[in-house]
């Protein structure tokens, strides 16, 4: 089968020609003949709470594949369903609902737990009073009842350097945020095998020219991904160009999404929190930024129009946040490689989606 396509991202390069997949993979990159629009390596979101109307904390089997399929149509081809603080039980729920879904959609990478060892000091939209210290008991609970991918800690709190030994050998990447940890703190948090800063400049402690924090560290470690929430809430313009700075090959693009993604305004759930979404922005009832309405095709374009060109922008969306999760086998378009793609025409909209050679989305 050919995608009738023009051109390719590649190996970080964009390629002339049309793309053959046979069966669940790419076969052939470059092949001749007419087509139209560019085949981009799928979307990769490792942080998204929700998106049209299901909440990834409270969704039922049935809620989770219905909204793998939907993300297909916004480029998404992998995704980890990110749980906002909640209590055990709801944490262990959860974590069994999205192990055991059947997703014909994008597909199941893991689960990000984003809490619950999360600094009071900078708690977000978490709620306070769900937040805990480190425990490994209770952390091998939560590994036991699902597939955590993924998980954000802060690593001043007592305890946290075990817990990132702890996830680290049980396959779980370890990312730091929400977090009030001084240089020194973090600097040891990365050394013990944390690799993703949590939306960089969000729920963190200030950089300062003396005390740079999480964010000034992992910004200037070659060993840390970047992650940012680029939907110009989050970030001005001119800090998503800071963090874009670090390169492609560090700098990733997450959603930060929640349930009212692609809903449009209105009252949603968030967790056991309750958020207002107006326009562009998500927020609790005293202000608080709370996750987003951002797609992963709308930060494509958002990266463009802050001057990277489209392998980059590409590169920020699927191979570098593929790698951050220690999933190499998502993320790019090669011979051999997953045909998980996403076709975008000359404005950078969706046109079709295809996870493991399928079509799943078409415009």
């Amino acid at each position: 089968m050919r995608l009738g396509v023009a051109a390719a991202v590649v190996d970080g390069r964009l390629l002339q020609g049309d793309i053959e997949v046979e069966g669940v993979s790419v076969a052939a990159v470059g092949v001749g003949g007419s087509g139209s629009g560019v085949a981009l390596p799928g979307f990769v979101d490792i942080h998204t709470h929700g998106y049209d109307g299901v909440d990834f904390g409270s969704a039922s089997t049935d809620e989770m594949e219905i909204a793998s399929r939907a993300l297909t149509a916004t480029g998404v081809t992998g995704f980890q369903p990110t749980l906002l603080t909640l209590d055990e039980s709801e944490f262990r729920n959860a974590l069994a609902v999205h192990a055991s879904a059947n997703y014909e959609g994008a597909a199941f990478l893991g689960t990000h737990l984003e809490g619950p060892f999360l600094s009071p000091d900078y708690p977000g939209a978490h709620d306070p009073a769900l937040l805990r210290t480190p425990d490994l008991d209770f952390c091998q609970r939560l590994v036991d009842a699902g597939r955590v991918g993924q998980m954000t800690i802060a690593p001043e709190l007592p305890g946290a350097f075990e817990l990132i030994g702890f996830l680290v050998q049980s396959g779980s990447a370890v990312a730091v945020g929400h977090s009030n940890a001084e240089t020194a703190a973090a600097h040891r948090a990365f050394d013990s095998g944390a690799r993703i800063l949590t939306h960089v400049f969000n729920a963190m402690r200030p950089f300062s020219h003396r005390d740079p924090g999480v964010g000034g560290v992992a910004l200037t470690r070659p060993d840390v991904f970047i992650s940012a929430v680029v939907d110009n809430v989050h970030l001005s313009k001119e800090a998503t160009l800071l963090a874009m700075g670090v390169g492609a090959d560090r700098f990733l693009v997450v959603t930060d999404a929640m349930s009212g993604t692609g809903r449009g305004d209105g009252t949603f759930q968030l967790g056991n929190r309750e958020v207002t979404v107006r326009g562009r922005e998500a927020r609790l009832a005293d202000g608080t930024i709370a996750s987003s309405v951002l797609t992963m095709d709308a930060a494509l374009r958002n990266l463009v129009d802050l001057g990277w060109e489209l392998p980059q922008a590409s590169a920020a969306l699927a191979s570098t946040p593929a790698r951050a999760i220690g999933r190499p086998d998502v993320g790019a378009i090669n011979v051999g490689s997953r045909a998980d793609i996403v076709v975008v025409d000359d404005e950078l909209r969706v046109l079709s989606t295809y996870v493991s050679g399928v079509e799943m989305y078409r415009r």
